[in-house]
């Protein structure tokens, strides 16, 4: 079942007047019951998988916050009977074994997104080294069917688990409660990675019924629906001619990076926007995932902006553990002993940052341009640190150029979006070395600016000059809305106008169904980040 069905809107319809309807204290079940229904819809035998990686955790949770009870309750009773090394010790066999089960069932839940998202990548990998040996043998490469939502969810499942073994969160006794957390259908195709201590309240207190809610939550829909149909698909029709066409070098190759980045944004923020107006329908507030990331002026700041709760949870589970840990610990003091104090301290913490960002590259496709895109991405970040001495001596020496206003704010926001853009691309051609090649025929194949000059780039890429106008405004019309404000917070402005919030919902709905692009080569039920 995907957004832009008719049975999805039917289903948030039923699950609102249900939720409504029924008493507070069991208004959690509607939401578990459509969670089902949704996940079911897009194929019932994703369920055992979901629902593995909800029984597992929750027991294993359960038995962590168990054993961390029993433990303070020992100590507690024998306090005046051990030393202080016997407590220490103790505390550290106690903490052996939570961290134990903790380790067993993160590598069960990755192990089993290892295998549904990876196993065909991996089987090719070795395939292309055996055939580069000589060798004439051939692994059989299993075409298997990636699990609906299946990196969203078992993020958001270990991240639980992990905050419980931190003691950040309580354990969820229900399993039908927790169930809920793990599956509520308006976070497994796109996210956002919510984490159990803030989004867990909100789904189980029963939201009452209030005007701002639903209002905001339809028109932040409305939005999510203009950004995807009309703004994203639109422009994904010139987008594909590039990829597909032959020839489309040069001063094509630049259009792909602008215009792909408008689909992305479209597709991905819209679809972020609809999971947003839905929770909210019901009074629940989810974490914001973007805050204007095209007005960033670094690639820090934009990572900073764009898919806030991707980047958090890596940060949170992967890069902070692995850079306080104790092999990276004894890597920095070797490094510093026989690399000196500056790189010995810098070398191990930079390691930690590109294999954080090659397994955020390895999470977004299993695919060697998602892994270069990674560790692309990894490597500008760090040159960007390593270069900050010389950006404090330029800005001190040019103390007017402010990199967040005036002319020289919009050329490092230029700047940023072009460099992002570049390295993106390694999602639309999929194959690195045509990436690399397409981009450097930017600066060698000249001849194609006269496609630019003489209207050719527009007119053979099956966009139509309209189309053109349409799109300049509508991403005008975003840029404006939400150029001070987050979507959350324009909405909610909004829906205490009720005349303006009704001309405005009149206006999207009929953009959409006019502007829309619908009809033969359009697949509007298709989220690029759905195949994440």
């Amino acid at each position: 079942m995907s957004y832009t069905t008719w049975s999805f809107v039917a289903l948030i319809f039923a699950a609102v007047l249900l939720y409504y309807l029924l008493p507070k204290r069991i208004r959690w079940t509607v939401l578990l019951c459509a969670s089902v229904i949704f996940y079911a819809a897009g194929g019932g035998w994703y369920l055992p998988f979901i629902a593995a990686t909800v029984i597992t955790t929750h027991i294993a949770a359960r038995a962590i916050s168990k054993m961390a009870s029993r433990a303070e309750e020992y100590i507690s009773l024998h306090r005046e009977d051990m030393s202080k090394e016997e407590r220490k010790a103790y505390k550290a066999k106690e903490k052996g074994r939570r961290c134990a089960v903790l380790v067993a069932v993160l590598v069960l839940n990755f192990g089993i997104l290892a295998v549904m998202k990876y196993t065909g990548f991996t089987l090719n990998a070795v395939n292309g080294l055996l055939s580069a040996f000589g060798r004439g043998v051939t692994v059989p490469v299993p075409d298997l069917l990636l699990p609906l939502g299946i990196s969203f969810y078992t993020f958001r499942a270990t991240g639980y688990i992990i905050d419980v073994y931190r003691g950040k969160t309580e354990a969820e006794k229900n399993i039908f409660r927790y169930a809920l957390f793990v599956s509520f259908f308006p976070l497994v195709l796109q996210g956002p990675i919510s984490r159990h201590s803030k989004l867990a309240p909100q789904l189980f207190e029963g939201n009452s019924l209030r005007r701002e809610n639903i209002t905001a939550g339809i028109f932040r829909i409305l939005w999510g629906y203009f950004k995807k149909v009309a703004i994203a698909d639109t422009a994904l029709v010139g987008v594909r001619a590039v990829i597909s066409g032959e020839g489309f070098t040069g001063m094509y190759a630049l259009y792909l990076i602008i215009m792909y980045s408008v689909v992305i944004y479209g597709d991905f923020t819209g679809g972020i926007d609809i999971t947003m107006g839905v929770a909210r329908l019901f009074g629940i507030r989810l974490e914001e995932n973007f805050k204007r990331p095209f007005s960033s002026r670094s690639t820090q700041e934009y990572w900073n902006r764009w898919h806030i709760t991707m980047g958090s949870w890596f940060t949170d589970y992967l890069f902070y553990p692995m850079s306080v840990s104790k092999p990276m610990g004894r890597l920095t003091k070797r490094c510093r002993t026989r690399l000196g104090k500056g790189i010995g301290m810098r070398l191990p913490v930079y390691l930690a940052t590109l294999i954080t960002w090659y397994l955020t590259g390895l999470w977004h496709g299993a695919g060697w341009n998602f892994i270069v895109w990674g560790l692309i991405n990894g490597v500008i970040i760090l040159v960007s640190r390593e270069l900050e001495p010389l950006y404090a001596k330029f800005h001190k020496k040019f103390p007017s150029l402010d990199t967040q206003k005036g002319a020289y704010g919009v050329f490092c926001a230029v700047r940023t979006f072009l460099l992002m853009g570049s390295v993106r691309i390694l999602d639309c051609y999929g194959d690195v070395p045509r990436t690399f090649a397409s981009f450097g025929s930017i600066f060698y194949r000249f001849d194609t600016w006269k496609d630019l000059f003489n209207g050719s780039i527009i007119t053979n890429l099956g966009v139509g000059v309209w189309q053109y106008v349409f799109l300049a405004a509508a991403t005008l019309v975003v840029f404006f809305v939400t150029r001070r404000e987050r979507d959350e917070l324009a909405c909610d402005k909004l829906s205490r106008k009720p005349v303006l919030w009704a001309v405005a919902c009149t206006a999207l709905i009929f953009v959409i169904v006019i502007f829309g692009s619908y009809g033969i080569g359009f697949d509007s039920n298709q989220f690029i980040y759905n195949q994440f």
